[in-house]
């Protein structure tokens, strides 16, 4: 099998995926009580906030992967995405102080650091030869505005124009607008001139003001958070969106939260990938948190995949949720498993304890024991090649003298 290529819209969906999920769905016999939710999903009707929490309740979480599963493979048969990748955090000093982050610092703080633009191109030197994604999101830093990150992305892409750029959150993006005294339209407008390729999406937490008041109070508020990605849509630039889970939210925040996300996706169709994650209490000051038990991710991630029809990927994040659970999710609906990663800090200083050092035949292996078939995807899911799963070569090692 050769590699093939997509739209940015269309992101390596299969054109007639709703005419397959309707054969599969009328394959099996469902629950009385999903008869509805089937129907809609045969006849390509979306599912309402009062379906969302029909999947929530019903009992059989085993169906519920079984629906999410089947509208996966529809949509991509049995392919599982990845790509190579590695996370640098330019800083961890930010002029915030969110109750569920245990990655920032303020500026007097002993481990706070900030990397200069070469020490954030001698971070690249170590990985430049193994990916072609750089994911960078940081803490926002008081003497920092457009300019500043214009001379590092510039200063990156001059170095390595081959390796993709995804970087800054929608909180990022509103503070660089606030430090720089311009619009998101313009902050984005130039970050995209000197070479940013897209938006990760992290910071959406969940889309309520009354929880972020709580969580993460002076962070964008939720309709900037959709105002910030529905501005990067309308230069061309594609996104990701996420949604954290197991704070103080309620089942009905989550499913108004997916609402929102698959409403700004009909606008442009340039959100690509939904990342759903629990929230991890190492080391942060959320004690009233409820914590998502591993039936619950799974629960969670398969809702999302019934529920976000305009969205075309489903990931599943191992950094938080570890390789284990992340495995299991790809039978849960998930399509895509993010990547190589090499380094991060924000989801291990919140307890995550993923493996960092994973290459692509791991990544592979990963995804071939989950039963799927690895392909490697590029940052915007138009490009993409299967990967064999070959063990390296055996060492050879001299005999042992008894």
């Amino acid at each position: 099998m050769t590699g093939w290529a997509s739209t940015l819209t269309i992101a390596g969906s299969d054109h007639d995926w709703p005419s397959k999920l309707k054969e599969m769905l009328s394959q099996k016999q469902w629950s009385s009580n999903l008869s509805k939710i089937v129907e809609k999903l045969k006849n390509g009707t979306r599912l309402s906030i009062a379906d969302g929490h029909e999947l929530y309740q019903h009992k059989n979480l085993y169906e519920i992967g079984q629906l999410a599963n089947m509208v996966k493979l529809s949509r991509y048969g049995k392919h599982v995405f990845f790509n190579s990748n590695v996370h640098i955090n330019q800083t961890n000093i930010c002029v915030l102080a969110c109750k569920f982050c245990a990655f920032r610092r303020s500026k007097r703080q002993a481990d706070a650091y900030e990397l200069s633009i070469d020490g954030y191109l001698e971070e690249m030197d170590k990985y430049s030869d193994i990916v072609d994604e750089v994911h960078s999101v940081g803490g926002l830093h008081p003497d920092w505005n457009v300019e500043h990150y214009e001379g590092l992305i510039k200063a990156a892409k001059r170095k390595y124009p081959e390796i993709a750029m995804k970087a800054l959150t929608a909180v990022e993006i509103k503070h660089l607008s606030l430090q720089s005294g311009i619009s998101f339209h313009e902050t984005l407008s130039r970050l995209k001139s000197a070479g940013l390729d897209s938006l990760p999406g992290g910071g959406a937490e969940i889309l309520n003001d009354e929880v972020r008041e709580i969580i993460c109070k002076g962070k964008e508020s939720s309709d900037e958070y959709l105002e910030i990605h529905r501005q990067a849509h309308s230069l061309g630039m594609p996104s990701n969106c996420t949604m954290l889970f197991g704070t103080i939210e309620s089942i009905g925040d989550r499913l108004l939260h997916m609402d929102k996300l698959r409403q700004l996706a009909d606008e442009h169709n340039l959100f690509q990938c939904f990342v759903p994650y629990p929230f991890l209490p190492d080391s942060t000051r959320l004690p009233e948190a409820q914590l998502a038990t591993s039936n619950e991710v799974l629960r969670t991630i398969a809702v999302s995949r019934l529920m976000l029809d305009s969205i075309p990927h489903i990931k599943a994040y191992r950094m938080n949720i570890g390789d284990e659970i992340a495995e299991l999710a790809l039978n849960f609906g998930a399509d895509d498993i993010d990547g190589t990663v090499r380094q991060e800090s924000i989801m291990h200083l919140a307890g995550a304890n993923s493996s960092l050092n994973y290459d692509i035949y791991q990544m592979a292996k990963l995804v071939n024991d989950a039963g799927f078939i690895p392909i490697k995807r590029n940052t915007t899911y138009t490009r993409f090649s299967p990967v064999k799963v070959e063990p390296p070569k055996r060492v050879r090692r001299l005999n042992v003298i008894a």
